[in-house]
């Protein structure tokens, strides 16, 4: 069952829906366990919670290069972020050997722990499975090698080669027209709140990953599921 709407601040779809054609994830943070990366800000001299700072700051100038009608890569973006942030603090040592390190956590993440069961559980439904992220295709294709799940995948799409960012319609627009599908026979599956809204608003179906216990914010479009873990998705679609 989807958990009860007391726990979210909007109002949560429980009735499951039919199988979708095409299931959809997000990368960062959905299958990717990001927590790591603030082991390499201690690493330099920074302070753990600056990871998190850095990550959102990083996602809100790539939202507003694409409010603005402009796109810059993910790495360029975090390289960027951490060239102004990083002085301020005590490292030890120089700034450009320091914001490789830090960006050089992505080539050691781990999936979530219930990636590994979910992924084999939705494909057995006989859906097929993409990703889209707002991240570099190069990096999920290693993500999924080292976790051993690039089996399960059909594509990895980015928006690299969009054009735009998620959470603009055309960023889903252009996964639909990828897989030969209408964005309405898509789901997407992400921990964001704002690539759920963005996916709600371009016609897709939803399903939000709430792997914490977290309130949906009410200012955003609801999902059309909610799950606890990839395995729990697989187990309200085989419904």
């Amino acid at each position: 069952m989807t958990n009860p709407p007391a726990t979210s601040g909007a109002t949560i779809g429980t009735d499951v829906p039919a199988l979708p054609a095409v299931i959809v994830f997000d990368v960062n943070e959905t299958l990717s366990d990001m927590s790591a990366m603030a082991d390499r800000f201690v690493d330099v001299g920074a302070p753990a919670h600056l990871a998190a700072t850095w990550f959102a700051t990083l996602l809100r100038d790539g939202f507003a290069l694409t409010a603005a009608g402009a796109m810059a890569p993910f790495a360029q973006l975090g390289t960027g972020v951490l060239r102004a942030s990083l002085p301020a603090w005590p490292l030890n040592r120089p700034v450009n050997e320091a914001i490789a390190h830090i960006m050089g956590g992505f080539g050691e993440l781990d999936v979530h722990v219930d990636v590994r069961e979910g992924l084999p559980a939705l494909s057995a439904l006989g859906t097929r499975l993409v990703t889209l992220s707002n991240g570099a295709r190069v990096v999920a294709e290693q993500l999924f090698a080292r976790a051993g799940v690039s089996s399960h995948f059909e594509r990895l799409l980015s928006v690299e080669d969009a054009g735009v960012w998620k959470p603009a319609p055309a960023a889903y627009a252009y996964a639909a027209a990828q897989c030969d599908v209408a964005p309405g026979d898509m789901m997407l599956v992400a921990v964001h709140p704002w690539d759920i809204d963005g996916a709600e608003r371009a016609g897709l179906r939803t399903a939000w990953i709430n792997r914490t216990g977290a309130r949906y914010p009410d200012y955003f479009r609801a999902p059309t599921l909610e799950a606890t873990s990839l395995g729990h998705l697989a187990r309200l679609l085989a419904r």
